[in-house]
């Protein structure tokens, strides 16, 4: 780990709420530092610009633009180098092509999806007798992560694997249960069956998909969109779980926002999880 991001992790504990979520953006995505502008970072912290420029010059440096580069340039090297290489150096302006595509699909992501949208997903989250989870092909993983974050902040969330399991889950579910089905292209037929089903049984559905027209957003009580657009095949899904993980990072933000019993269980769980014994 770099020098700036070694003192921000080693101060973290000393800072105020605010200073730890600003540090904590910073930790979780240091390599995106060099294209977040302070009006950004507060912006999807949700707190003051003053607030951002505080914390850097807390951390000694003249402000934030200092304390970003600092990170860049130490965090991503050769990302730095190609912000001063001639053109024809034709790695690092690969490696400086795909942090731009990244920055732009994420801030195209933060425009099509409202914070009135994200605050009441987080409100459907926060009441929520249970949430089910699920995510088809590479978004399992992504799902069950969020599935442990969720369980964190003291909201019942299961995560499944499959459909059968989450079928049976279904069959059981009530009025304030939540599915939340992360799918990229949305076309599972039998996916959007269950979210059918869920929605019989009084409960609601939001979906994770890329910002096209698929069968699952029909299905969805509210649609989470994701902007992955590149010509070349082999970028699109590298923007599209960029911007998926920022999404729900988002939510996480939202759910220990204003919700103070939340964040409480939060860090009584971070706490229990540190004391517990390894292996």
């Amino acid at each position: 780990m770099t020098a700036p991001l070694l003192r921000i992790r080693a101060e973290r504990e000393q800072m105020s709420a605010i200073e730890r979520r600003i540090a904590d953006f910073i930790l979780d995505n240091a390599q995106l530092m060099r294209d977040y502008s302070s009006q950004q970072l507060a912006a999807a912290l949700g707190i003051s610009q003053s607030s951002v420029v505080k914390f850097s010059q807390k951390l000694g440096y003249r402000g934030y633009p200092d304390l970003k580069y600092s990170i860049a340039e130490a965090a991503v090297p050769e990302v730095a180098a190609a912000a001063k290489a001639d053109a024809d150096d034709a790695p690092d302006v690969r490696s400086g092509d795909l942090w731009r595509c990244k920055t732009d699909a994420e801030a195209e992501t933060r425009t099509i999806n409202p914070p009135a949208v994200l605050d009441y997903v987080a409100s459907l989250f926060d009441r929520a007798n249970k949430v089910l989870l699920i995510g088809t092909g590479e978004d399992g993983p992504v799902a069950r992560a969020f599935a442990q974050r969720l369980a964190m902040l003291g909201i019942v969330a299961v995560h499944h694997f499959d459909l059968p399991h989450l079928s049976a889950s279904i069959a059981s579910a009530r009025v304030g249960d939540v599915l939340l089905a992360i799918s990229e292209h949305g076309r599972q037929s039998a996916l959007c069956g269950q979210a059918r089903a869920m929605r019989e049984r009084q409960g609601k559905v939001v979906s994770v998909t890329r910002h096209t027209s698929n069968p699952l957003r029909a299905h969805a009580d509210v649609s989470l969109l994701v902007s992955a657009h590149d010509e070349r095949a082999y970028i699109e899904p590298l923007l599209y779980q960029a911007g998926v993980q920022h999404l729900l990072d988002r939510l996480v933000v939202l759910l220990c926002e204003g919700r103070g019993d939340r964040l409480a269980q939060w860090q009584a769980n971070l706490e229990r999880a540190k004391s517990m014994p390894e292996g």
